[in-house]
């Protein structure tokens, strides 16, 4: 194909491509060569010029150590300035360490000039030099400072120098080149000083004095000793101080230095006279003009985050609380800047909330990377976040309402008794007379009206609640001891509710109202005010005991009370007919939640003891007829009316309806005989010695459907021989109250009676019997069944079990104490005299624990763990009283109880009975306790009726539930006599005989 020159001639060209690309490859070889040579000489030059100068300087300190003479200023300039060439600070950290010391020691010197270090400022030739070097130590030092651990002893001294370094050439105070005739010079070396700390700032000197105190501050037990934490505060505080105060230096001081966690707490215990210097400059002022404005606050909570945030707000506060005279005139202001940076942590927990989360214990759960220093320095920021709710704060906020007089009568107010059969009527009547004289007991028990809601007085109290609610939902973890705080001034929230019934043109109610369409700020900090009032007012009835409430009446007089659950009642009625509430999310929710849960505190303490008039709660602008109309229609309001304020309808309306639900349920499950089919039928055989076991062994394995359905009952004698008589509801009803009679029999030991009154609760010994939580399980299905089938039974119940029946223990309302003199009234009375020892209650020999006589054995039964071994103290004897409580009355029954109510609801459902207060249920089960009507007795026309006309309504105060049962002739299976016909409120015909 190709030729031979051809060929010739391709491999000539390719070889000596080939050649050249060597050339190259060499070349390159020989250039690395040269340079790799070249670095290296270069490199073993350095390095044998920096042992050489190392050395210098090592002999140097060696010959300064011996102390023969004193180097000169130049001297140790130029050994810095070689130091500074080759500066590593692994290498050379005790090199730099000597070089300060030695610094330190030349200005130490006495009439030396030449020796003084500063001396060399002086100097035409030097100065500029002098200036550059003095930046680059003490920049090092700060770098030397961010690494160093003060806990450690060795980099503690470290850390000392370091300051001092910094402290020295920050100010000219100590230079002793400037005394005498040096004086002159001041101004000059003032300039440089300042020009050397804009130098540090510029290279961040804040940050890492931030980092030094966090890490000397934010642990168990701070390791900065005083010295090194006054030099620490002085650095931070010389820029500020200097620059007179700008904007640009208080935001960094802010940022980095008033958000190290409890800093002015631990100044105030360790160097109390650095918080004499910020007060003396009146910083605290000059902080609250920067962060009241918007957006320079939000910056600053943006660069802090929320828990730095938090910080920055409890030094605030600390500050604010050794300042009371600052702030009594920038009130406005530092209540505006503390609700913003609460705002900004709400809303920052909120956009970091995730499946991912920490607990945080002021803020609660959100994700953010656990800060281990600062979770340990919470304590103490707490403590500072507590001067917020602090009676001094709380007295400067709220001091023009707390500065208002309450007009009272000299007359004393009626004195309440506890709500007894005996005592009843003489206590209504004492009501009357007192409600219809509560105008003149207090001039705030009416809303008046008459202040502008635009007034400045208004808007200042706005603003104050807007800024204690916003605590209360932003610091979660510890809203109890917002609320404990606020209510501690007993005039606060009586003065409070004062002012709330001035606003407005005509006060109260009606305001509120508007506000509710408003969607303006003004209508939101109304709102918030009286969320406020709610929560606060909720919390400290719930807290107090009924000596306090009904005969010391603290804070609020009874007549107040009514007042007050008037509003509430009026107030929760219209937001759910309105339809309000049936669309409420946000703050209209919360504000719902918080009013009805203050209505709902009051309407429960009336139900165990009366303070309020005949039929206060209902709304006589309701008719039943109308409210079963919108249940019929399924309408929402109606719904809620029943959920929320059931109360509001009579209760033999409810009662009504209560037994309409169940006819409901029986037609929907096929339990009511029709003219096309008729319901299934459950046939059992009792035998009368063992009617209990029999009925317990035929029943409890009953299907739910099957309880609820008709149930037929044939007695037979010890011989199996059938009794006489067909069951027409009447045989069961003899069964069922049989049953229930014998259960609750005290001596069967599965309920005690309450010491007093006698009435009935699981006994806590009853775990003796075999199978006892099914035998309670048995018992809640009989007493359903009895409920259900509307069998009046005659078994009166505590009080305090009532209210578990209905599910109100796990309410976070719910007080063990207040439901204690239901069980025992003399055991209630010595946990309130400890509640009132005004001496040290640990000579009482007291511990967490409860001892108890079980069947002639001491048992010991501990509240917390470990509690025997705990003393009962001042400080938490509040803790005891409940903790014994809530054992008597839930730990010591709890499993019991639980069965009860899980046969109970088995029959019937939860939200029945939630429309029932424990009086009602009580109504509910065993008939009304009302006088008997001989006349409506008479009508019947029996022998029975007439025979009863013996003794009239008046002379005998009889009770139904304490009569003998009528004649089989007058028999209901659900209303034994009319009294409590209307009780239950069917409508029965009287069965033929």
């Amino acid at each position: 194909m190709f030729t031979v020159s051809q060929t010739s001639r391709a491999w000539f060209i390719d070889r000596a491509r080939q050649a050249r690309e060597e050339r190259l490859v060499q070349k390159e070889r020989e250039r690395a060569a040269i340079g790799i040579q070249a670095r290296v000489r270069s490199f073993l030059c350095r390095r044998r010029l920096q042992r050489d100068i190392r050395r210098e300087i090592d002999e140097f300190f060696k010959a300064d150590d011996t102390g023969s003479s004193r180097r000169s200023a130049l001297c140790i300039f130029k050994i810095a300035r070689k130091l500074l060439f080759l500066f590593r600070m692994k290498e050379d950290n005790e090199r730099f360490e000597k070089l300060c010391r030695c610094i330190l020691s030349s200005m130490d010197a006495e009439n030396e000039p030449k020796v003084w270090y500063v001396s060399l400022a002086l100097s035409k030739d030097l100065t500029l030099l002098w200036i550059k070097q003095i930046k680059d130590l003490l920049w090092h030092c700060c770098e030397f400072l961010e690494q160093l651990k003060p806990e450690i002893l060795q980099e503690s001294r470290l850390v000392t120098l370091y300051l001092t370094m910094l402290v020295t050439f920050t100010d000219t105070s100590t230079w002793k080149i400037l005394r005498g005739k040096g004086e002159s010079l001041r101004p000059a070396m003032n300039h440089i000083c300042a020009n050397i700390m804009g130098h540090l700032n510029q290279r961040g000197l804040y940050s890492v004095l931030q980092i030094l105190l966090t890490r000397g501050l934010a642990r168990p037990r701070p390791c900065l000793s005083k010295g090194t934490l006054t030099a620490a505060f002085s650095l931070a505080l010389r820029p500020v101080i200097a620059a007179q105060f700008s904007d640009n230096l208080i935001r960094p001081f802010l940022v980095h230095i008033m958000s190290v966690p409890a800093l002015v707490t631990h100044l105030s215990v360790v160097t109390p006279e650095r918080l004499t210097v910020v007060e003396s400059h009146d910083m605290l002022r000059k902080f609250i003009t920067f962060l009241r404005a918007k957006d320079r606050c939000r910056d600053v909570c943006e660069s802090l985050e929320g828990s730095h945030t938090l910080c920055l707000m409890g030094n605030l506060l600390h500050l604010g609380s050794l300042s009371p005279r600052v702030l009594e005139e920038e009130t406005d202001g530092f209540v505006s800047l503390l609700t913003q940076m609460l705002c900004y942590c709400q809303k920052y927990v909120t956009q970091k909330k995730s499946n991912l989360t920490h607990w945080h214990p002021v803020l609660g759960w959100f994700s953010q990377s656990v800060d281990y220093g600062l979770n340990e320095s919470m304590p103490l920021v707490t403590k500072q976040l507590q001067f917020l709710w602090g009676v001094p704060l709380i007295r400067i906020f709220f001091s023009d309402i707390l500065s208002k007089k309450l007009l009272e009568n000299q007359e004393p107010a009626a004195h309440v008794q506890p709500a007894s059969p005996q005592n009843v009527l003489p206590v209504k009547n004492l009501l009357k007379r007192a409600f219809q004289k509560s105008a003149s007991v207090r001039n705030i028990l009416k809303p008046v009206g008459g202040k502008r809601v635009d007034s400045a007085e208004v808007q200042k109290v706005c603003s104050i609640c807007v800024l204690y609610q916003t605590s209360l939902t932003t610091l979660t973890q510890i809203r109890l001891q917002i609320l404990t705080g606020l209510t501690y001034l007993d005039d606060l929230l009586p003065k409070l509710w004062a002012f709330i019934c001035e606003l407005g043109p005509h006060g109260g109610l009606k305001l509120f109202l508007e506000c509710l369409n408003n969607d303006t700020e003004e209508s939101k900090q109304l709102l918030a005010m009286l969320m406020l009032f709610c929560d606060c007012s909720r919390h400290l009835i719930t807290i107090l005991d009924d000596i306090e409430v009904y005969e010391e009446q603290i804070s609020f007089k009874l007549e107040e009370l009514v007042t007050i659950s008037s509003f509430l009642n009026s107030f929760v009625f219209k937001m759910i007919w309105d339809g309000i509430v049936e669309n409420a999310k946000g703050e209209t929710l919360e504000l719902f939640q918080s009013v009805h849960g203050w209505l709902m505190v009051l309407y429960e303490r009336d139900c165990r003891r009366r303070f309020a008039p005949e039929d206060h709660w209902l709304r006589k602008d309701l008719k039943p007829s109308v409210l079963f109309q919108e249940l019929d229609k399924d309408r929402k309001r109606a719904q809620l009316i029943l959920q929320y304020i059931p109360h509001v309808i009579p209760h033999k309306n409810r009662v009504l309806l209560f037994r309409n639900m169940v006819t409901k349920e029986k037609e929907k499950l096929g339990l009511v005989e029709t003219s096309s089919a008729s319901p299934h039928v459950t046939h059992i055989t009792i035998r009368r010695s063992r009617m209990l076991e029999d009925g317990y062994e035929q029943l409890r394995q009953l299907s739910q459907h099957a309880m609820k359905g008709v149930i037929r009952v044939k007695f037979v004698n010890d011989l199996g021989v059938d009794e006489a008589g067909i069951d027409q509801d009447g045989v069961f009803k003899e069964f069922l109250e049989e049953i229930i009679k014998r259960v609750f029999d005290p001596a069967l030991n599965l309920f005690k009676t309450t010491s007093g009154d006698e009435r009935l609760y699981p006994s806590p010994t009853s775990y003796i019997h075999e199978n006892y939580l099914q035998l309670f399980e048995f018992v809640g299905k009989m007493l359903g069944k009895a409920v259900y089938e509307g069998i009046v039974v005659d078994v009166p119940f505590a009080s305090f079990f009532l209210s578990q029946l209905l599910g109100h223990h796990h309410s976070v309302f719910y007080s063990s104490v207040d439901e204690l003199p239901s069980l025992d009234s003399e055991f209630y009375k010595n946990l309130t005299s400890i509640k009132r020892y005004d001496g040290d209650i640990s000579d009482l020999g007291l511990t967490l624990s409860y001892d108890e006589d079980v069947m002639g054995q001491l048992v010991c039964h501990e509240l917390i763990p470990g509690g025997k071994t705990i003393p009962v103290t001042n400080e938490n004897k509040i803790s005891y009283i409940h903790l014994m409580a809530h054992f008597r009355m839930h730990t010591q029954i709890k499993n019991q109880t639980a069965a009860l109510i899980s046969g109970f609801r088995s029959i019937i459902k939860p939200e029945w009975t939630r429309m029932f207060s424990t009086p009602e249920l009580q109504r509910l089960i065993s008939g009304d306790n009302a006088e008997i009507d001989l006349e409506d007795l008479k009508t019947l026309g029996t022998p029975w009726a007439a025979s009863s006309g013996a003794s009239s309504p008046s002379a005998s105060g009889s009770q139904v539930a304490a009569c003998p049962p009528p004649p089989p002739a007058l028999t209901c299976s659900s209303c034994p006599t009319t009294a409590r016909r209307a009780s239950c409120g069917r409508s029965c015909a009287t069965p033929s005989a």
